[in-house]
């Protein structure tokens, strides 16, 4: 099957976006960074157009080559990166190692990662204090307060305006709550806000809200890791419709409008997951939507605790809006 075979979304923008696409976070270390490159071009080769990555995840470098290597035309690849939560106050700099990274003259879409802003100290991602007994990098996360996404948003919009280099913009882990903060001052609507999202996390009022403001939404770990895979209504409609837990799950995404980005370094799940998800029933949508527990399942390295209240990447759930 070709690529034209698959479905797009239409951003506010104009341009279309693959609504499956390959998560491409690989491990933390240079070699599993490196690994990336063979699945990611086994997907190209089964007809994936849409590839997510970030500057955080260290895969630009294995994304660029992966394109270059695979034979499909740049120009048919639909790139997603990110910017880091340490370059909220270097936007035009951080763009430019994103595309050094990959080797790329342009990104399709640039999302601001997280909304809260992390210190830049020597470029070292997600900095943190020492740890209770002095160890080093196990405090809290070390934040930059000076600067506020509304103000990121703002050089990231001029980028775009300005330069050619990002063909659309967007966000990432934005609540209704922060996205109605960064509607205040925004020029631009983002293109697309990329969130966690599957059965256990339906984010039913973030979908509304984004929606009613033609924001695209894709969903990250969209099939919500072991706890959804063993579900039992998860499984069976598995049975029923004879496909795995995951393309039950993906395919429930893609019912809602959303795209999604699952990761696969296996050929037949690549392909499984982007040509072979089932059409579900209005009562098997509607009964999935019942699982929601709006739980995060995702297990962010950036989890902590304070004073009983947990913290994801040094900001509370509460300024997170979750």
């Amino acid at each position: 099957m070709s690529a034209a075979e698959q479905s797009f979304i239409t951003l506010n923008t104009g341009t279309k976006m693959a609504s499956i696409g390959l998560g491409c976070w690989s491990g933390l270390t240079d070699e599993e960074h490196e690994s990336a490159r063979p699945w990611i071009i086994s997907a190209l080769k089964t007809g994936y157009r849409h590839l997510d990555t970030a500057h955080d995840y260290g895969t630009e470098g294995a994304v660029g080559k992966a394109v270059r290597e695979s034979g499909v035309p740049r120009e048919e690849v639909f790139v997603t990166t990110k910017l880091p939560l340490h370059h909220h106050a270097k936007v035009a700099e951080s763009l430019e190692q994103s595309l050094n990274n990959s080797g790329f003259d342009y990104i399709d879409l640039w999302l601001m990662h997280w909304p809260q802003a992390m210190a830049d100290i020597d470029d070292k991602p997600n900095p943190r204090y020492p740890g209770p007994n002095g160890e080093p990098d196990q405090g809290e996360y070390i934040m930059n307060d000076d600067v506020t996404f509304n103000q990121t948003w703002a050089d990231m919009e001029t980028i775009f305006e300005t330069t050619g280099k990002v063909k659309a913009i967007g966000v990432s882990n934005f609540s209704v709550k922060n996205l109605s903060k960064l509607l205040e001052t925004a020029k631009i609507i983002p293109a697309v806000n990329q969130i966690e999202m599957h059965p256990y996390q339906a984010q039913p009022d973030l979908i509304a809200f984004c929606r009613q403001k033609g924001i695209a939404t894709t969903a990250y770990s969209p099939t919500g890791y072991a706890s959804i895979a063993n579900d039992p209504t998860i499984i069976k409609l598995s049975e029923k419709y004879k496909v795995s837990p995951a393309q039950i799950s993906l395919a429930w995404i893609l019912s809602r409008g959303s795209a999604a980005i699952p990761k696969s370094t296996n050929v037949g799940r690549q392909r499984g997951n982007l040509f072979e998800l089932p059409k579900l029933t209005e009562e098997d949508i509607a009964l999935i939507n019942t699982l929601h527990k709006n739980v995060h399942l995702c297990s962010y390295p950036g989890i902590q605790e304070r004073n009983g209240e947990k913290l994801v990447f040094g900001w509370t759930y509460t300024q997170m809006g979750w």
